[in-house]
């Protein structure tokens, strides 16, 4: 039978080239653990449900003689109540270790959503959406806590890196936002955004391309083929933005009827949107090829998420300009719709038919003009696109077709 343990004991105990245990001989299943490192512990083993299961009580000599004796008594009491201590402990560790789940990073954002921007914002639709597909997508499964300023910042380059500068300085509004709202919710102690800077200064562009540019960035599409070859065109023939373009799946469009349905979940503005197509198009979409995807993206290389790496596409058909077209200023992927509205401008066709075909509801239509304007314009949008489709078919061409004239330049 093991002796009862006391305090010389233990004092003179020296630590050896293996790790140690010393049972005690009054408290039954207590030991003395002492690793060759000079660490020591007590410990306490007892059976549950069958198994032989060890419970740590704490560090030697934080905890002395004394007191690891009476810790060991009362665990082994509610063994004998049939509790297991240890499992209890673990357990518990691991509660205190995970945030609760309204910390979760996609919890937060469905919240602030829901409480905050539905009440406060109009412009809530795209809110939800620009945090979903940047915050959600990056930071999904992470405790909002531990999200910290240098992941803000690395989040905001690599959107800046894609050549979306301005976008980033709009998901850093939209998250400052969330962040002063869970701050104050106390979902947060402190908000990751603060002392962040936006990453550019937003300017108003005003570039147009002219009938030289839009023609060779038509044909530099042509040369670096699928999937962003086919999804330029559709841009510049539809002057729909370029991430609703890039998400289009199947099941929007309708070849017979010769319409694209936006749903109101992916439109900026939170409004359905049909977009006639025009046979221009029409002619881009039957040509491309169907990709099997359960998601049914019409530009997907993987099946199961839309096509990304646009920084890299864009540098593609730099490098093909910078061949065919030497000196173009720069320009981004978004001139191509402002270039769409201008140019059909030009072309004749009416603003509040322009602002219906990009999906505005600006302009035109703000205030109690929207309430009250409840015509699709359906046919004036599909003579527009269609005009559009006809001038640039003739502009790539270098032909003049019908009463469609090219642009000398769009300025």
């Amino acid at each position: 039978m093991a002796k009862s343990l006391t305090v010389k004991a233990l004092e003179n105990l020296k630590p050896g080239d293996a790790r140690k245990e010393v049972p005690d001989g009054l408290i039954r299943g207590l030991f003395f653990v002492l690793q060759p490192t000079g660490k020591a512990s007590w410990a306490v083993r007892y059976r549950s449900s069958g198994q032989t299961r060890k419970l740590t009580l704490g560090t030697y000599p934080a905890i002395d003689l004394k007191s690891a004796r009476e810790l060991a008594s009362r665990a082994l009491v509610k063994v004998a109540g049939g509790d297991d201590p240890a499992a209890e402990k673990q357990a518990a560790k691991k509660a205190d270790k995970a945030p609760v789940d309204r910390d979760l990073v996609e919890k937060v954002v469905e919240t602030f959503i829901e409480r905050y921007a539905k009440a406060n914002t109009r412009s809530w639709g795209e809110t939800e959406r620009m945090l979903n597909k940047e915050v959600v997508g990056a930071w999904r499964g992470r405790h909002f806590s531990e999200i910290g300023k240098a992941d803000v910042h690395e989040l905001l380059d690599k959107i800046v890196d894609r050549g979306s500068p301005i976008a980033a300085n709009r998901i850093l509004a939209a998250l400052r936002r969330m962040c002063a709202w869970a701050v104050e919710r106390d979902i947060v102690k402190s908000s990751p955004c603060e002392g962040v800077k936006s990453p550019s200064v937003a300017r108003s562009r005003d570039r147009v391309l002219n009938d030289e540019e839009l023609s060779a960035i038509w044909k530099a599409a042509v040369s670096i083929g699928w999937p962003f070859g086919p999804l330029v065109q559709l841009l510049i023939l539809t002057g729909q933005r370029r991430d609703e373009v890039a998400e289009m799946r199947w099941n929007e469009i309708d070849l017979d009827a010769k319409t694209w349905t936006l749903p109101r979940a992916r439109a900026k503005n939170d409004v359905e949107h049909v977009v006639p197509l025009s046979n221009a198009a029409l002619g881009v979409l039957k040509a491309l090829p169907r990709v099997s995807s359960k998601a049914g993206y019409v530009f997907t290389t993987n099946g199961t998420t839309p096509v990304s790496g646009f920084a890299r596409a864009k540098l593609r058909l730099d490098q093909e300009l910078a061949r065919t077209m030497p000196g173009m200023p720069a320009w981004v992927i978004h001139d191509l719709r402002r270039t769409f509205a201008s140019g059909a401008a030009r072309l004749g066709i009416n603003l509040p038919v322009i602002e219906k075909v990009l999906n505005h509801v600006s302009g035109s239509f703000r205030g109690i003009v929207g309430v009250y304007q409840r015509h699709s314009f359906a046919d004036e949008k599909r003579a527009a696109l269609e005009t559009w489709g006809r001038f640039v078919a003739t502009l790539v061409s270098g032909e003049v077709a019908g009463n469609v004239l090219p642009l000398k330049a769009w300025s």
